[in-house]
């Protein structure tokens, strides 16, 4: 495997060597050997899928405290924009974002340290997403900014008359809210 760090000190794309012939492909998707080596320590106890249609916009979440999650995603068919927003406390990145595309040709994997928001948007007609958990969902430790929060300023790569989202997502909070609230 080979860890590519980001712009952000932790969130590593992660791109699987892939073994090709006449019958398709193999790699590994995870390597507790490999993460470790690279820095990686976290020890997943869940994971979790969805299926979602083009527009779609999941996010921005986390987990507050004691129940945030580091995350380790991919898509197993499609392809998706996905973003993780640094909220670590005296991060000299607070508030900023990485957006990388993963789809099923990249094979790429995103990993997402605690204390980090994170979405995705579907760019294809459907994606099937995958993923991760280090820490057990907890719906009392759940926090949201809404994913078109000016002070983040994200590129979803979906015309805003296409997005589609939840109610809860339209709702959420912005980033000013998190600061104020000081919820981290």
């Amino acid at each position: 495997m080979n860890f590519i760090p980001t712009s952000i000190n932790g969130v590593y794309i992660i791109e699987p060597r892939i073994f090709k012939d006449e019958r398709g492909y193999f790699f590994e998707s995870y390597n507790e050997n490999e993460f470790i080596k690279n820095g990686i320590t976290n020890k997943f106890v869940q994971d979790n899928q969805s299926k979602s249609s083009y527009g779609v916009i999941r996010g921005l979440h986390c987990q507050l405290g004691e129940h945030s999650q580091a995350k380790l995603v991919r898509v197993l068919q499609g392809k998706v924009l996905d973003v993780a927003v640094d909220t670590r406390p005296n991060s000299p990145t607070f508030g900023k974002h990485v957006a990388v595309e993963l789809s099923d040709e990249n094979q790429r994997q995103l990993f997402i340290p605690r204390y980090f928001l994170h979405g995705f948007s579907v760019l294809s007609p459907t994606a099937i997403f995958a993923y991760k958990c280090d820490n057990a969902y907890c719906k009392e430790s759940e926090f949201g900014i809404r994913y078109d929060d000016p002070e983040i300023n994200i590129d979803w790569k979906i015309p805003a008359n296409k997005i589609i989202t939840s109610e809860k997502d339209r709702m959420a909070n912005n980033l000013k809210d998190l600061l104020r609230q000081n919820v981290r």
